[in-house]
């Protein structure tokens, strides 16, 4: 199988006199100090701990790690024939991965056989202290030899779902980051992925008001935090995002480009109306066409509050919805209806780069696809999304990231690969798929680069991933469903961790985070301050007004030197910083500006600005009335991509690339996540113990009642998806429906029917709406925290011993007996809530809790008080900070006693 790294190659340009320093390979575009000098991001570091360190800068003064090419096939000290040692397993594995992956799957196995026998014998001699647990105990002596040599291989090979410490690992304080003291910062993202990667590159997370080089966010970046970013810091988003990530935002922008410039120009979404506004041309549209329409919440993501219907009058008129024409003839796999997650970065908005990443994901719905009405109401038919499929018990997931084309999610590549077997012309197929991308970012443009004029001080402090979620029908025409603000960076698979690992270390340094020291960064912070006007990285000083005006294209007959020499120091440093950027790009394909798009889209751009214009414009009027004329999209153009210069990037061989597979040297080791065997006798023991405390008046704190209530969620949820009862489903919608605010009542349980039939499609819908309440639920809950133990409360630690091991039943005893008991509901309710319902009689024996949960909310209470945290027990700087000074002082004060 070819692999995109055959005749696809990426320069990183450093310093000659530097190749020599262990740290040129983790440093691009210069070298260290100067001023273009960026980081180097690798997923070669997110494998096993030996084969990491031979690439790690050498400490000098310890000893050098074992190194990998060293031995020969025929050598009696090659680390694969030695078996006394499981680390010296490990060196084999940069010669072959594949091999590596066998030997890990072996040894994994066997350990956690032994693993478990141990935990097994532990916990009986620890509850009965037999004598036959004795004896095995002794036979699991003899065994410890053999685990406490392999711990460290195990380790090494876990999946990233653990939250270990990174600083001790190999020789990462030795990395370029970590000597400049290179910081991160997350805000309301997942980062399980990210802080790996981050971490084993010598990245370290920000603390109190330390500054930030990059800024990970997964929402909307707020203008204060825009207006004083300095030159070397990045954030993930442009403001104003939503006009191309919010569902209506973005069909009525694309809407106001087919009135300008023609739907035929335009015919990239399916017909779309906005409801209730536009509810009378709905039914016009639906009286010419009848449905199926779907039906979509305009600002919502991972298919939360969809359904479809056949006629308007199904669609309720409470909230604002975007109704858009259900695409009827998908392109189906094998029965399987599949949409594809393509992924987009934007650089810049002025001028506008647009790079496609060349891998993505395919993913196919669970249930064959057919068109009967009866089965409109079934999401993983007519759904491809991962968030809703998963919970399907015929879902498959992909165990081999070497096999790409099995299971319900594939890659780009494999897909590319399957359809040109097919017949298909795929080449035509992903130039409309470049054609819809670049068209739906012109139709947002505008706005966007008006916000960046506004609030961005630096043009190299914006970037940007998108996740285009694109539908192909069955003559292999592409439709735009949606565009993600935050394309989900999870790994579930290890598909997953290749597509996602890769993708975000080529993001990383494509981008490219400026490698500044301190002292460096100290000296622009200085610097900076003075500059702090919003338009100034836009206004050219007055010795340039005369070069700047000649700035619109007037050059084409001039050599590339001539020409950058008379460009203005504006333009040769955006100039300077795309050509550097378009050297880093790793494995994303530059679609925008390239020769052809140039040709074909050049239309559509201003002739002054450059900047794709989405609204009419009067005659002898521009856009951009108070600014200098300027064209920075052909001054670019002109530079580096015109018709004298010889790219390797031309629709032939950017068609190659999407359908080359990703080298096997990028293959980052995955396992499911490991989930410690529990003991049900000692789950039984400290259940005992805590139902004593609450009948002699002890209660549980907000966040115990919280964390025990989350734990019962997520057993039943899990019991839901193995063991589906038709019983617990009601009871649970039920609860889900009542709770209100939170989650959206899916369109099938309005039809009492679907509950006839006992469905594996509607288990996995329900399963959905409890995964997206636990979501929420959860998220809510890192407010709360327990800095001591209170009077009168269960003791923390033995809490959280008891949670480590309790099984549904102990956690529903606890909260059946403790709700009963107090009176009070405080895993739903804060104490102080003034929507407290009346406590519920609950129902003695298996499963009461269960059946009263529903009776427990008072419909929509709980969302007026779901997101209200008690002041008490709320996690703030200040009362954690008052807190630990008070115990300080009394410290102090039992030591002078």
């Amino acid at each position: 199988m070819p692999t995109k790294d055959d005749g696809v190659t990426t320069a990183f340009k450093t310093d000659e006199n530097n190749e020599a320093s262990a740290d040129c390979k983790w440093i691009a575009s210069g070298s260290i100090g100067s001023r273009d000098a960026v980081l180097v991001f690798r997923t070669s570091l997110l494998k096993p701990k030996t084969e990491r360190n031979s690439l790690l800068p050498k400490d000098t003064g310890a000893d050098p790690p074992l190194k990998i090419d060293h031995f020969g096939e025929d050598d009696e000290d090659h680390p694969s024939r030695t078996t006394q040692n499981c680390n010296k397993v490990l060196p084999s594995i940069a010669v072959n991965v594949k091999k590596n992956l066998t030997i890990y799957k072996q040894l994994k196995q066997t350990t956690d056989v032994i693993s478990n026998q141990d935990r097994e014998v532990s916990s009986c001699k620890d509850a009965h202290n037999s004598s036959s647990c004795n004896d095995e105990f002794d036979e699991d002596n003899r065994n410890q030899s053999l685990i406490s040599n392999c711990d460290e291989a195990c380790e090494e090979l876990a999946s990233f779902n653990d939250d270990d410490n990174f600083k001790d690992i190999g020789n990462v304080h030795n990395m370029p980051a970590r000597k400049m003291e290179i910081k991160y910062k997350f805000i309301q993202t997942e980062t399980k992925l990210l802080r790996k990667i981050f971490q084993r590159h010598g990245l370290s997370e920000v603390k109190d008001d330390e500054n930030f080089s990059i800024l990970w966010t997964g929402i909307h970046i707020k203008p204060d935090i825009l207006r004083n970013l300095a030159p070397y810091q990045r954030v993930n988003h442009f403001p104003r995002s939503y006009e191309l990530t919010r569902k209506d935002r973005l069909y009525k922008n694309i809407e106001k480009m087919q009135h300008l410039r023609g739907i035929k120009h335009f015919d990239i979404v399916p017909q779309s109306f906005i409801l209730p506004s536009e509810y009378k041309d709905l039914i016009s549209a639906h009286n010419k066409n009848r449905g199926p329409w779907i039906v979509k919440p305009a600002a919502s993501s991972r298919g939360r509050g969809i359904f479809i219907v056949n006629t308007p009058d199904q669609i309720p008129q409470d909230e604002q919805v975007l109704v858009c024409k259900y695409v009827a003839d998908p392109l189906c796999i094998d029965g399987h209806k599949c949409d594809l997650r393509v992924y987009v970065l934007v650089t810049s908005f002025d001028p506008l780069i647009i790079y496609v990443y060349e891998e993505g994901l395919v993913r196919l719905a669970t249930v064959k696809y057919e068109r009967a009405t009866e089965s409109l109401w079934n999401p993983c038919m007519h759904l491809c999304n991962y968030s809703i499929n998963k919970y399907h018990s015929d879902y498959i997931k992909s165990r081999d990231a070497e096999i790409e084309d099995v299971g319900h999610k594939w890659t780009l590549s494999a897909l590319l690969r399957h359809l040109k077997s097919q017949g298909c012309n795929t080449f035509k197929l992903m130039a409309d798929i470049e054609d819809l991308i670049i068209k739906s970012i012109f139709a947002c443009a505008q706005t966007i680069i008006s916000a960046c004029r506004m609030f961005v001080p630096n043009g190299n402090n914006c970037f940007e991933l998108y996740g285009f979620d694109i539908l192909i029908d069955d003559s292999l025409k592409p439709w735009l469903l949606e565009v993600n603000l935050s394309p989900s960076m999870g790994v579930d698979s290890p598909l997953d961790s290749k597509v996602k690992a890769c993708l975000i270390t080529d993001l990383l340094t494509c981008v490219g985070i400026p490698a500044y020291s301190v002292e460096m960064k100290a000296q622009y912070d200085n610097k900076w301050t003075r500059f702090r006007n919003v338009n100034y990285s836009r206004r050219m000083p007055s010795a340039d007004l005369s070069a700047g005006s000649n700035s619109n294209g007037m050059r084409r007959g001039t050599n590339a030197t001539s020409l950058y020499q008379s460009l203005t120091t504006e333009e040769q440093r955006f100039v300077r910083n795309a050509r550097l950027q378009n050297d880093r790009r790793g494995g994303f394909v530059r679609i925008f500006p390239t020769d052809e798009s140039m040709q074909r889209y050049g239309s559509f751009l201003d002739v002054a600005t450059g900047i794709p214009i989405s609204t009419p414009v009067v005659q002898g009027q521009t856009p951009y009335s108070m600014i200098l004329p300027h064209n920075y999209n052909l001054v670019l153009f002109n530079c580096l991509y015109g018709h004298d210069k010889k790219e390797r990037n031309s629709l032939l061989e950017r068609m190659l690339q999407y359908e080359r597979a990703l080298p096997i040297e990028s293959l980052v080791l995955f396992t499911d996540e490991n989930h410690k065997s529990k003991c049900v006798e000692e789950g039984q023991r400290l259940r005992k113990h805590i139902l004593n405390l609450i009948d002699n008046g002890s209660e549980l704190t907000q966040l115990q009642a919280r964390q025990a209530f989350a734990l019962y969620l997520e057993a039943i949820l899990h019991r839901l998806t193995h063991e589906p009862r038709d019983f617990h489903e009601r009871l649970i919608l039920k609860f889900l429906n009542r709770v209100g605010g939170i989650v959206k009542t899916p369109a099938f349980s309005r039809n009492s029917q679907n509950f006839r039939i006992n469905s594996k499609a509607r288990t996995a819908m329900v399963a959905k709406l409890l995964g997206d309440f636990l979501e929420q639920y959860n998220r809510d809950t890192e407010a709360y925290v327990d800095v001591f133990d209170h009077f009168g409360m269960i003791p923390r630690g033995l809490f959280g011993d008891f949670l480590s091991q309790a099984q549904e039943a102990d956690l529903e005893a606890i909260l059946a007996q403790h709700t009963n008991v107090t009176g009070n509901m405080p895993y739903l309710y804060n104490r102080f809530g003034l929507a407290t319902p009346n406590t519920p009689p609950i129902p003695s024996g298996l499963y009461g809790f269960l059946r009263a949960l529903p009776a427990m909310v008072v419909t929509g209470s709980v969302s007026r008080d779901f997101n209200k945290s008690d002041g008490y027990y709320k996690s703030n700087e200040r009362n954690t900070t008052l807190i630990k000074t008070e115990l300080h002082n009394i410290k102090s004060i039992s030591v002078d006693k």
